[in-house]
């Protein structure tokens, strides 16, 4: 018995030895799975197919994805070398990034599908990420907006109630009218963000913007106007309204603060007010260059998100070192204090009234960098609305062209990427698997009129003030 114990004993033994050796064994071969499995994953996106890249950018503070993503060193994270470089103006930049000087830039959102819709410049234009929300306000000169003033509600303190509506300014253009003057105002390209929200404002204060019509070769934008809007380039802003060639502007910061700061006009509203966190610039390449680079494009995409992430987190605790990068003259190069302005959480209108806007800069919250199709769906409908698309389209065409242009597929493969990485967490994200591309009805606009992507025609219906189902210019 005890020679049989003693066998049994070694037994045992031997498996006891051989179970741990086993368990290790699986436990190596799980390790070694899971590496292969986050090596697989990771390879999903291959190497760059360029490495060198040069992207554009006009000197405004919502180049910030940009500058951070340089600046950080995420750009290299994704073994890209990148240059960054400023423009001249808005043409020159989607003309650049066209014939491939540019290997990609920042744009106005409404950029990629005016050219891929052929409006102005024909080219197919792509955008897989929303560079930031909201950025924007309108400035009128001191002379301007003492004239309104008198139309504006006071508050108890005797300061302006906001959100101050255009009707505040229609009594001032009808009286410049009534003279036979013109009254100019400045905005920063026919397809630019700032054209539509400037005219919406002024529509929704019974002020008429005018009309395009490109089948009549007029597209001065200025058919019927009550306002005549013609474009400034960003920078230029100030000095135009100083000089009083324009009575007013729609831009982008710091441009309004410089007004402010310079003493010579007061912002009376921003975009935040006219269209609660509406998107603002994108990242665009042409789609020609997306089908060459895929891993590149992919990689730039993911630098960017990261950056985004960054200019937000741990509510906006590192605005201020960017503002010092983006008050340098290789970026925006205005003064700090002029980019702290609005970068840090404040917007100051009158002199001396600044107040808390905690949202005027939005880049990662409220998934501001998804590329929505409704999104681009509105732009489309602006772009109906004043006459730059001539012609009535069906609903399904503004899906379509929303779908051409707008890419939340190569999003998500780099926001997954990200994910798997341990750079970023999926609940960061909108639900991929769930995702439409439609944001929910948006009904804080300054008329308060709702607008529901999936529904561009009926949108255009609810408006007094411009072109909707058959009308023509």
């Amino acid at each position: 018995m005890k020679k049989t114990f003693g066998h049994y004993e070694q037994s045992q033994g031997f498996l006891k030895t051989h179970a741990a050796s086993a368990i290790k064994f699986a436990t190596k071969v799980a390790a070694v799975g899971a590496l292969v499995a986050s090596m697989q994953a990771q390879a999903e996106i291959g190497e760059p197919e360029k490495e060198d890249l040069k992207f554009g950018f006009i000197k405004l503070t919502d180049m910030a994805p940009l500058a951070i993503a340089y600046e950080n060193g995420y750009f290299e994270d994704e073994g890209l070398y990148v240059t960054l470089e400023a423009q001249a103006n808005w043409k020159v930049l989607l003309d650049r990034v066209i014939d491939g000087q540019l290997d990609g830039a920042h744009m106005l959102a409404g950029q990629p599908l005016g050219a891929t819709i052929g409006f102005g410049t024909q080219a197919h234009i792509i955008t897989a990420f929303s560079m930031d929300l909201n950025g924007n306000g309108i400035t009128v000169s001191n002379d301007i907006w003492a004239q309104m003033k008198p139309n504006i509600p006071k508050d108890a303190d005797g300061k302006p109630v906001h959100p101050i509506s255009a009707s505040a300014l229609k009594p001032v253009v009808e009286s410049f009218k009534d003279e036979g003057k013109p009254f100019n105002m400045g905005m920063v390209f026919p397809v630019s963000t700032h054209n539509y929200e400037l005219r919406y404002w002024l529509a929704a204060g019974g002020i008429h913007p005018g009309y395009y019509a490109p089948k009549k070769g007029d597209i001065s934008g200025q058919i019927g106007a009550d306002a005549l809007l013609s474009v400034t380039p960003p920078p230029q802003m100030p000095a135009t309204m100083e000089a009083g060639t324009i009575y007013g502007y729609c831009v982008g910061e710091p441009w309004n603060q410089q007004a402010v700061f310079k003493g010579i006009g007061v912002p009376v509203i921003t975009d935040y007010e006219i269209w609660k966190d509406n998107p603002e610039k994108v990242f665009g390449v042409s789609n020609e260059w997306a089908d060459e680079y895929p891993n590149t494009h992919l990689r730039v995409v993911k630098a960017m998100i990261r950056a985004a992430k960054w200019l937000d987190e741990n509510n906006n605790a590192n605005r201020p070192e960017a503002v010092e990068i983006l008050s340098r003259s290789e970026y925006v190069g205005a003064d700090y204090d002029v980019i702290a302005n609005s970068m840090t959480g404040t917007f100051e209108y009158e002199k001396g009234d600044k107040r808390e806007v905690p949202d005027f800069n939005v880049f990662f919250r409220y998934n501001a960098t998804y590329p929505y199709y409704s999104d681009a769906i509105w732009y489309l409908t602006q772009m109906r609305r004043w006459g730059q698309i001539a012609d009535n389209k069906p609903d399904s065409w503004f899906m379509d062209t929303a779908k051409k242009v707008y890419r939340p597929d190569i999003y998500a493969t780099a926001a997954k990427e990200l994910i798997e990485e341990g750079l970023m967490e999926a609940s960061e994200f909108p639900n991929f698997e769930t995702e439409t591309g439609f944001k929910p009805p948006q009904s804080e606009f300054i008329d308060n009129v709702t607008y529901d992507g999936r529904y561009p025609n009926k949108y255009l219906e609810s408006f007094e003030i411009g072109l909707k189902g058959d009308d023509e210019v």
